[in-house]
């Protein structure tokens, strides 16, 4: 990691170091993440048919 230069909330320069350990792989989670989407879209799908249900049968 490399040190960049920022500015504090009084508008002071600052120096902001990154501390830890990061693993940027999103591999091991995209199954789950894949399968959520998933899940909302159909979810949003059966709720757009419905609502267009309840208003051809209001008519």
């Amino acid at each position: 990691m490399q040190d960049q230069q920022s500015l504090n909330q009084d508008g002071e320069a600052v120096t902001v170091s990154g501390k830890g350990r990061h693993d940027p792989c999103v591999v091991p989670r995209a199954v789950p993440i894949v399968e959520a989407m998933a899940a909302l879209v159909l979810a949003d799908y059966l709720l757009i048919k419905r609502t267009n249900t309840l208003a051809s049968k209001s008519d």
